[in-house]
């Protein structure tokens, strides 16, 4: 079943409608330990919920993991979840991946709503049916494409967020501009991130939106096209993969690290204007700051690069561009070029 994506200005009787279409003779909202402070404490007056059985987890990506997963089915266990039970998502895209995959599975499938309420997880993780969980330190390694019945967008939400939050899902609006056109990726370069103006980001993350829902409406699992959208996240999560033994980055700090050499790799492959790629670089050096890797863990990357789930064999295939939109999937590139572009990503 399609999900249905509801920009939403009225919360409350969205929310409200989204529940009453969905089959629920009981209803359970996951939150983490972040956003059951920030957001349930306005959600759970809600008539709507007022039955709801609250699940929380913790609020770290490294939270989405088995432990985790386990204690989600073991809460709708215990709170007597049926077939015909109904799981609301309320959190950002570590909730929405983890609690989509667990409602996935649990009793081979129950509805689930998600309710995003970080700019990351409403430009990106909670569109387009991917679910699941890290495992054995590698990102969303285990997990299955399943669509909520509904999405429901409210950027009242990101009032709760702070700038490196907000920062962190302007990354992957970022690359959707990059893989639509000129006049997507003009607007976001001249958005001001340093004040970001709450209605002005509402506007640019529907046209955001839109991106994502039509190459996920091409291809929803993932064999051609939809391969576009992990422009920036082949050296994004390996790096995001690396961090998490360290000091964990927010997944779109990664992501924008990712952006820069898989946009300094398209120049030298495949003809990216130089330009285009400088004026990018530019606005996530100064907003995203840079990198602290050294030429010791350049191996240790490519060896996460080589999990990566859209490669075959021992290659590895990255998304590339030949220009703004004009989007080349299945790039195979080399270990040298890695390197080089690792070598660009810290001193560029």
């Amino acid at each position: 079943m399609e999900q249905r994506i509801i920009i939403s200005d009225y919360f409350k009787s969205d929310l409200a409608l989204a529940i009453a279409e969905c089959e629920h003779d009981r209803t359970f909202v996951l939150v983490d330990e972040n956003t059951r402070e920030s957001c349930w404490q306005l959600a759970k007056g809600l008539l709507s919920l007022k039955n709801a059985q609250l699940i929380t987890v913790g609020a770290s990506d490294l939270c989405k993991n088995l432990d985790s997963l386990a204690h989600v089915w073991t809460a709708l266990q215990e709170g007597g979840a049926t077939r015909h039970s109904l799981l609301i998502n309320l959190g950002g895209g570590m909730v929405t991946d983890l609690g989509g995959f667990a409602a996935s599975t649990f009793k081979r499938g129950i509805n689930f709503i998600n309710v995003p309420t970080t700019l990351l997880a409403m430009a990106d993780a909670s569109v387009g049916g991917k679910t699941g969980i890290n495992f054995g330190g590698l990102k969303n390694e285990v997990g299955v494409f399943s669509d909520p019945r509904y999405v429901i967008l409210d950027t009242s939400w990101l009032k709760t967020l702070n700038d490196e939050n907000i920062r962190s899902g302007y990354a992957e609006m970022l690359k959707h501009g990059l893989i639509s056109g000129e006049a997507a990726w003009a607007q976001l370069l001249s958005f001001d991130l340093a004040q970001p103006d709450l209605q002005q980001l509402s506007h640019l993350l529907r046209d955001n939106v839109a991106v994502k829902e039509r190459i996920v409406a091409q291809d929803p699992h993932e064999r051609g096209i939809r391969k576009a959208l992990n422009l920036g996240h082949t050296f994004g999560h390996a790096i995001e993969s690396l961090s998490m033994s360290r000091q964990p980055l927010l997944h779109g700090y990664a992501v924008a690290y990712g952006l820069i050499a898989e946009l300094y790799l398209s120049v030298v492959k495949t003809g990216f204007p130089v330009e285009t790629m400088r004026q990018t670089i530019s606005f996530i050096r100064r907003y995203y700051g840079t990198l602290p890797i050294t030429c010791n863990d350049y191996d240790g990357l490519i060896e996460l690069m080589r999990h990566d789930k859209k490669n075959t064999g021992r290659a590895i295939n990255c998304t590339l561009l030949g220009g703004i939109g004009d989007i080349l999937i299945d790039q195979t590139i080399g270990e040298e070029e890695i390197k080089e572009a690792l070598d660009f990503l810290r001193e560029g």
